[in-house]
């Protein structure tokens, strides 16, 4: 007895609307994991925003020794930008360390000074490094939410990932201390922040 004929086999591959969603899909997926405000890549920005702050620290050293351990002061400076330009060329030629990797500041001409542009750090201007170095104060930090005093707990960084204080979106930023080391912090202050007489926190340019 003859066999009853098999149905045929489906065509291989996928259709063209198959292909696209997978595509689409993948897209999707790309954006979220490596766009301004995904995790991942703020992650990455803040490892590469602590080397620039470092860099930042070694101009600051320099500077102090040469000003019996004061750091840079500019008298009725409203900005961070005022301060550490006083940094350039001297105790550093690079301004492309005063620019946060994960923020969508500007990159500065090379040579360019700091007063003409715009920077991604504040500074806590009024201190002495001998100082600072010993009872573990703050020297910079990320772009803050404002300029006020704050104490460990209060909010410092944005919690949504809009501006003010959003150099690494709604994942916090980094602060450099007065040994050099870098503590990362999320949206709510780690440490103390808290302004003693004598001491200004500038913000850069908004």
């Amino acid at each position: 007895m003859k066999a009853p004929p098999r149905p045929p086999f489906p065509a291989g591959g996928f259709s063209l609307i198959e292909l696209l969603v997978v595509l689409a899909i993948m897209c999707i997926l790309t954006v979220s994991m490596f766009s301004f405000g995904s995790a991942r890549r703020q992650r990455t920005q803040k490892q590469l925003c602590q080397d620039n702050l470092q860099k930042v620290y070694i101009a600051l050293q320099i500077y102090a020794k040469d000003f019996r351990d004061e750091l840079p002061v500019a008298t009725n400076a409203v900005t961070s930008e005022e301060v550490l330009d006083l940094l350039q060329p001297r105790y550093t030629a690079d301004n492309s360390i005063f620019i946060c990797p994960g923020g969508r500041d500007s990159a500065l001409t090379p040579g360019e000074s700091l007063r003409e542009g715009k920077i991604s750090y504040a500074y806590y201007m009024g201190q002495r490094l001998t100082d600072a170095t010993s009872s573990q104060l703050v020297l910079l930090t990320d772009r803050q939410v404002n300029t006020n005093s704050k104490t460990a707990g209060e909010q410092v960084f944005s919690l949504t990932g809009e501006s003010p204080g959003n150099n690494h979106h709604k994942y916090g930023g980094n602060f450099l201390m007065g040994d050099g080391a870098v503590q990362p912090s999320q949206p709510m202050a780690a440490v103390s922040l808290v302004i003693t007489p004598g001491i200004l926190l500038l913000n850069p340019k908004p």
